[in-house]
């Protein structure tokens, strides 16, 4: 939280150079007349700019002059109209990709992503402001060389305009945005944290998701893990009473079992009683069968 308020802080101090660097680069009074002439009709303020000079009369008529020819121009003021140039595009260009670099909005990818464009956007904006104090620089020392000059006359002497404060401001802002942008972003530490995780809803969901269901199916294996305890347990209580009836069961049988061989027994048949074969010596003679007294009729 607190490195998204700083780069929303660094994104406006990067806004603020770029909008005052390009006010600078245009505005005509980098330097201004320093005496006051006497006629009514004479020039009571002249200035010169980057791309025009204008003249501010005392009867309240302004005229302003462009600056046509470049290679008639004095070495400070071609670098700076081009240093000046150059400071605005690298400011826009950084501002393009602070916007992507911003962790508070949902374009530009990953974190590791935006931490690499944020650094883009830093040097951008250290780039803009380092070039927008090298013209600043320059034209303020030849302004204030050639005003503490005795052989400069008085009514050429100038002194730096509003334009040049400008400049350093911007350039200010811009190399503050700048280094805030860098020391933003995430290290090595946080950054490979940031590769796993991202902030797209799609993701956060989908972990919601695993995570859920990962919960989901421990509760089922504990459940499962219960259910196989309270089947043991019940095993185990069981089986003392199962060893109890068993040899309930097997002294009842043990106790059954003569009679039942007894109940196995087929009856004796009274006619048959002597069915078994009988011998007897040649010298005794056999019984007489009782059946053979028996008629057909006492059969029927």
């Amino acid at each position: 939280m607190a490195s998204s308020t700083l780069q929303i802080l660094a994104f406006a101090l990067a806004l603020l150079g770029a909008l005052g660097a390009t006010v600078a680069t245009l505005l005509p009074n980098w330097k201004v007349s320093a005496d006051v002439g006497t006629n009514i009709m004479t020039a009571i303020s002249q200035m010169q700019g980057l791309w025009m000079d204008c003249t501010w009369f005392s009867t309240g008529v302004f005229s302003c002059t462009l600056k046509y020819s470049v290679l008639s121009l004095p070495a400070y003021l071609q670098t700076a109209r081009t240093t000046m140039v150059l400071s605005c595009m690298m400011a826009s260009l950084g501002l393009c990709l602070a916007a992507l670099g911003l962790k508070c909005t949902r374009w530009g990818g990953s974190h590791r992503a935006k931490g690499h464009t944020a650094i883009a956007a830093g040097g951008c904006f250290i780039l803009a402001g380092i070039l927008c104090l090298v013209p600043a620089s320059w034209f303020t020392n030849v302004v204030i060389t050639s005003f503490l000059d005795s052989n400069v006359p008085e009514s050429s002497k100038y002194e730096p305009g509003g334009a040049v404060y400008v400049t350093f401001v911007s350039a200010g802002f811009l190399l503050a945005g700048g280094v805030i942008f860098c020391l933003s972003c995430p290290g090595k530490r946080e950054g490979q944290l940031d590769y796993t995780s991202s902030t797209d809803p799609n993701k956060l969901l989908q972990q919601q998701l695993r995570q859920e269901q990962l919960q989901r199916d421990q509760l089922q294996r504990e459940r499962l893990q219960r259910e196989q305890q309270q089947c043991r347990e019940q095993q185990t209580l069981q089986e003392p009473a199962s060893r109890d009836q068993l040899h309930r069961d097997k002294a009842a049988h043990e106790k059954l079992q003569p009679d039942d061989l007894d109940e196995e027994k087929p009856p004796k048949d009274p006619l048959h009683h002597d069915q078994e074969p009988q011998y007897y010596s040649p010298s005794r003679v056999p019984p007489k069968d009782a059946r053979a007294g028996y008629s057909l009729q006492d059969y029927v």
